[in-house]
């Protein structure tokens, strides 16, 4: 009895570390000062490549996690003084308080931008009352769109999950994986392959995936330019910016090129999932880091609706993080200074910039919720 007793309780306590190994990126590193080593290229398109007219086939929905407008600054500043964000000009704000709580968690920020629904924090894809709420995602796949998702996190963390999965805790990470079975999504890439392949019900979903015609990749240059691909790149989350050798704009652009072969249009959510990191780990390193890399990929996105003409970008967050502040800095070199007044989210608004056909109707403050709406007005997509 003993021995039984002792084996439970190591499997429980290994249960709980894979849990909280998803969550190990919040300790502080106070780290208050950053130069950028290497300014990334910005192209600036004139006033006629920036105006457009009609409604959108398709949507690039990109989600800074944690990212407020000090944030935005931070990579203004690192870079030199631009961004490619700097070519959105429709900017709105949005207010993030879930149903449970004015500071929300990511699961439902997620949920609030994914399925227009707010929600208590940690529920993934579900009502208040845990029923369950239909994400833009899943709208689109009925609508017979092409769909994806992109992390740099696992791609069955908190925000990528509110797209895809039902659960009732954002913990339930081998719940959240078999979303993917079944699902129609067309390209998937991010981290996470432990919770495909070493699960506690033995199951390989890689195996699954493949038995339904999905290819499974590591890395992103190996992968085609052809739907029903997966590209899981770590165990679990991946590895910061200035070891990730480019691969969000790289995963951005694939993605694009891949779902953009679809004549029924497309819908994509990218999330910069590390800058939320930044904020928990008051590391203005990390944070200002994973700010730029995250606009090399919103530059993917604009370079490709420019030339499209009929594609809407989004670029949010689900809510602020660390209470960050720009106190100091130089533009001219790429320095940063900043400060924290917590380690944990805020309840301050976030930007909402949008560009291409029906950009201006994310002007304005409202709530979190109706991004959803105003994405799902603008597709014409049946519920």
């Amino acid at each position: 009895m003993l021995k039984i007793k002792f084996v439970t309780a190591i499997s429980a306590l290994a249960l709980t570390i894979t849990a909280n190994g998803q969550e190990n990126y919040k300790d502080i590193k106070d780290v208050k000062e950053y130069t950028n080593p290497q300014k990334h290229d910005v192209h600036i398109y004139t006033e006629k490549e920036t105006t457009f007219s009609g409604t959108p086939q398709n949507v690039i929905v990109m989600i800074g996690d944690g990212m407020g407008v000090s944030q935005v600054f931070s990579g203004i500043t690192a870079n030199g003084g631009l961004l490619n964000l700097c070519n959105m000009k429709h900017i709105g704000f949005s207010k993030t308080q879930s149903a449970s709580n004015y500071i929300t968690d990511s699961a439902a920020g997620g949920t609030a931008i994914a399925c227009g629904v707010k929600t208590y924090n940690g529920a993934i894809g579900l009502k208040a009352d845990t029923t369950e709420a239909t994400s833009i995602l899943e709208l689109c796949e009925k609508n017979n769109k092409a769909t994806g998702l992109v992390a740099t996190a696992t791609i069955v963390h908190a925000t990528p999950a509110s797209f895809i999965a039902h659960v009732k805790k954002r913990s339930q990470y081998e719940d959240i994986a078999l979303s993917f079975l079944n699902s129609g999504i067309d390209v998937f890439m991010g981290g996470g392959k432990h919770f495909f392949t070493d699960r506690t019900d033995k199951r390989n979903l890689f195996e699954e995936l493949e038995n339904d015609g999905y290819k499974i990749y590591e890395s992103v240059d190996e992968a085609p330019t052809e739907p029903k691909i997966g590209v899981i790149t770590a165990w679990e989350h991946m590895d910061r910016a200035d070891k990730r050798n480019n691969y969000l704009e790289k995963a951005t652009k694939k993605t694009i090129d891949i779902l953009s072969k679809d004549k029924n249009g497309f819908f994509v959510m990218v999330e910069g999932s590390q800058i939320d990191w930044g904020g928990h780990q008051n590391d203005v390193t990390l944070l200002a880091g994973e700010m730029t890399d995250f606009d090399k990929a919103i530059g993917q996105a604009i370079a490709f609706a420019v030339e499209d003409r009929n594609t809407l970008i989004v670029v949010t967050a689900d809510h602020e993080t660390g209470g960050y502040a720009n106190i100091g800095g130089n533009i001219e070199n790429g320095t940063v200074v900043g400060g924290f007044c917590t380690g944990n989210h805020t309840g301050t608004m976030v930007p909402v910039f949008a560009f291409g056909p029906g950009a201006e109707q994310f002007q304005g403050i409202y709530e979190n919720t109706e991004i959803f709406e105003k994405i799902k007005n603008l597709l014409k997509i049946k519920d």
